[in-house]
């Protein structure tokens, strides 16, 4: 058996080499379907065999890459063509109602891009979202993503400190750490609260720290008490 048959039949690709006559001889002993030639006017035989074990190595590689786009394809004409599954009525219910929730909310609040927070705050313009992500990542303030935006909440920034984060929200947000996600908090602060005398504790939340923070800890109290 030559070299060339030995290679085919471990893997499937064969490379031979040579004159004309030399590669039609020896394509003639190999049982193959199907041939792919490169000519070359002129070359030198190192420089042939660099090329050949190149291709060799080569063709592996187009055939995964082949099949792989090949199976993307496959499925995506099957999520083409199988129709797409209704959601349950309830869920379309409790869709609407969050929707509804968060545009209230949005448009209660006070709600500002990174942008905006840098320059009221006075900030670097060149990198804007920098500052209030780090505040965001301290655990100082909170943000909710809308439509790939992250808005941060305006009254949360304390005018007599130049816009930073009143200290007060990390002691909020502490209290509520594991308990509410982001659209949560936005939603706590932007509702009228009993143990607030019906005030939101986004109204209090400058002026009166103390008793949002309280009042954010009996929420959890009642929440781990049933």
């Amino acid at each position: 058996m030559t070299t060339a048959e030995k290679t085919l039949e471990l893997s499937g690709v064969a490379t031979v080499t040579g004159t004309p006559e030399e590669v039609s001889n020896r394509l003639a002993q190999l049982p193959v379907e199907q041939v792919v030639a490169l000519t070359l006017k002129h070359g030198n035989k190192p420089a042939v065999r660099a090329l050949v074990a190149t291709l060799a190595n080569l063709v592996p590689l187009v055939s995964s890459i082949v099949e792989h786009r090949q199976d993307v394809m496959f499925r995506s004409i099957i999520e083409a063509l199988v129709p797409d599954v209704p959601l349950p009525q309830h869920k379309l219910i409790e869709a609407r109602m969050t929707a509804e929730a968060r545009k209230r909310v949005l448009e209660t609040g006070d709600w500002m891009t990174a942008a905006q927070v840098a320059k009221v705050a006075g900030f670097s313009a060149s990198n804007p979202s920098a500052q209030p992500n780090k505040w965001k990542k301290d655990g100082q303030i909170f943000a909710v993503h809308h439509r790939g935006v992250d808005y941060f909440p305006g009254y949360a920034l304390d005018a007599s400190t130049d816009y930073r984060p009143t200290k007060g929200l990390a002691k909020v947000l502490e209290v509520f750490r594991g308990q509410k996600d982001d659209w949560g908090l936005a939603y706590w602060f932007a509702s009228a609260n009993s143990f607030l005398g019906g005030k939101r504790p986004q109204d209090l939340l400058i002026s009166k720290p103390d008793r949002v923070i309280t009042a954010a800890e009996d929420e959890v109290a009642g929440v781990l008490h049933g």
